[in-house]
Order: C-alpha cells, then sequence, then structure tokens
C-alpha cells in the first residue's frame, strides 16, 4: 500500500512539474507544497494587509512560535515578467523561509501593461517603507532586513538593494536592507530582447537607469545570486556579470550555479515536494542567517 501511494505522490509530483514548466502556475505549487506538509512549522500573520499609494497589499509569514525576540525580515517579491503573478500564490515560498526562522513579507505590485518601469520599482520601495515602520508589529525586527526575489521579483530585490534612491524617496536609507538574494534574475538585459522586457522597459528614455548592473557599487548589501546553466529565460550571464562587477568593485557577492536547473525548478525547490531538485533553500537560509542572525 505504502508503494503504491508513494509511486502515486511521485506521478503527481512529475505532472505537476510538467504544468509548472509550461504554465508556471505557483498557486498549484502552494496547494500542493501545503499537502505536502509545507505548512508545518510556519504561520500566516497575516493577508491583504494595504501599504502604498495605489492599493497594493501583502501577506506576511513567520514561525509557528513567534516569541521571544524580533526575528530578522526577508521581502520577498516574486516573479511573472512583470507581467502577472500574486503574492498568495507564494505561499510555499512564504511558508518555507518563515520555518527557518524569518518574518516573511511577501508584497504585490503593479504590473504591464497598467504600469511600465519604473511603477513597480515604486511599489517595491512602498513595501520597504511599510516594512520599516510596521514590522515590530508582527515579531520583526526592522535593523535586519534582507531582499529576495525570484525572476522578475529579483530584479526588484536586486535593483532596489543597489539603487539607493529609490529607497530614499520613501525615506528608507540605503543601510536599511543588509543583504539580497536574487533567483534566477535579470540584471544585465539591455538591448532588450525578449517581449515582456520590451513591454515593461522600451518606453524609458534612459535605458540603462533600467539596468541593475549599472548601480553596481563598493558599498552593497551582500548580495547572493542564484542562476543555472539550464535556465534559458533569464541567461546565466545576468549572474555572472553582475557578480563580477561587484567583485571587481570589491563588494561582497556570490554566484551560484545550480547547473541544469531551468528557471521555474530554481524557485520550486523552495517548495517542499521539489527541495531535492536542489539545495536553493538550504544555501539561500545560510546566507540570510550569516548577514541577519538567527
Amino acid at each position: 500500500m505504502l508503494r503504491v501511494a508513494a509511486l502515486g505522490l511521485f506521478a503527481l509530483a512529475a505532472v505537476i512539474g510538467g504544468m509548472f514548466a509550461f504554465v508556471s502556475p505557483p498557486r498549484l505549487l502552494s496547494h500542493y507544497d501545503r499537502l505536502a506538509g509545507g505548512h508545518d512549522g510556519s504561520q500566516p500573520l497575516a493577508t491583504g494587509v494595504p501599504f502604498g499609494s495605489h492599493g497594493q497589499r501583502l501577506d506576511i509569514w513567520a514561525p509557528n512560535d513567534v516569541a521571544g525576540a524580533p526575528l530578522p525580515v526577508v521581502i520577498f517579491w516574486y516573479g511573472g515578467g512583470w507581467a502577472k503573478g500574486d503574492r498568495a500564490s507564494y505561499a510555499f515560498a512564504g511558508r518555507a523561509l518563515a520555518k527557518a526562522g524569518f518574518v516573511v513579507v511577501i508584497p504585490d505590485y503593479r504590473k504591464v501593461p497598467q504600469v511600465r518601469f519604473p511603477a513597480f520599482l515604486e511599489d517595491g520601495a512602498e513595501a520597504a517603507a511599510w516594512v520599516e515602520g510596521n514590522i515590530a508589529q508582527y515579531r520583526g525586527d526592522p535593523a535586519r532586513v534582507a531582499f529576495m526575489g525570484h525572476s522578475a521579483g529579483a530584479y526588484q530585490a536586486v535593483m532596489l538593494a543597489l539603487d539607493s534612491k529609490r529607497l530614499a524617496v520613501e525615506g528608507v536609507d540605503s543601510g536599511f536592507v543588509k543583504a539580497a538574494v536574487g533567483l534566477s534574475g535579470p540584471y544585465d538585459f539591455h538591448p532588450f530582447t525578449s517581449e515582456r522586457a520590451i513591454d515593461a522597459f522600451s518606453r524609458w528614455p534612459h535605458p540603462q537607469e533600467t539596468q541593475p548592473i549599472a548601480f553596481a557599487r563598493k558599498d552593497a548589501p551582500p548580495m547572493l545570486l542564484v542562476t543555472s546553466d539550464g535556465d534559458e529565460t533569464v541567461r546565466p550571464k545576468n549572474a555572472n556579470n553582475l557578480g563580477a562587477k561587484l567583485r571587481a568593485m570589491g563588494a561582497p557577492v556570490e554566484v551560484k550555479n545550480f547547473g541544469p536547473l531551468d528557471h521555474e525548478e530554481i524557485v520550486m525547490a523552495l517548495s517542499v515536494p521539489f527541495r531535492g531538485k536542489g539545495p536553493v533553500l538550504a544555501d539561500s537560509v545560510a546566507f540570510l542567517r550569516e548577514h541577519l542572525g538567527e
């Protein structure tokens, strides 16, 4: 009976994995993650919390036991090519990081075609300002905050960590972000070739201002840039080029390549069902703990 059940689970995993590769249904993955035990050790502290000036909302995840000293905070931005995605669909990421001991904030942001660059970054800066002013109410430590994201969300995390003027507009000091983790993010992608990048950025008159690599600086917060040779959506050159430039400037940066994993599998590896694809979660958590403490 156990063998039959196990075979059924693996078959389901294969089906969902295939669906994710083609249509990227993170909401389905979040449901599957919960059924596989992803909810153990974490809890949603709040959902649909309003922030910012454009009707944005965010969700907050935390370990089951949030008593005691304030916990380090991770703001996680999801991907979707700046055109789709929503915070609830990435519950699997919130649960995984919360179980590891972080208060996790997953904010929504405006999308193309309703907005173009830099509106989604402005929303990200507003999320950071909200965290700085309010996360203590949810047992988070505003003095220990990291930015993290996947794909377009990694763009959000890394760009906001590097281009300090975005945060300054919202009254947030550049020293607010203590570390950043980018999973499969675009950081050096001009000239624009993909339809999504063209839609999101081509109307801006100064294209270099859209590129995270243009804002590399010696005093950047420590960064972990995760990439993979199997990623045909956001090529490894993005992480490699940014990592090389930061390293040449003397900034603390790590670039990790997860070999054959594709673009979606990198973020899928945060979930319980697909964690065996690679130690993306373990490496990210170790990096965050090193720079934020436990």
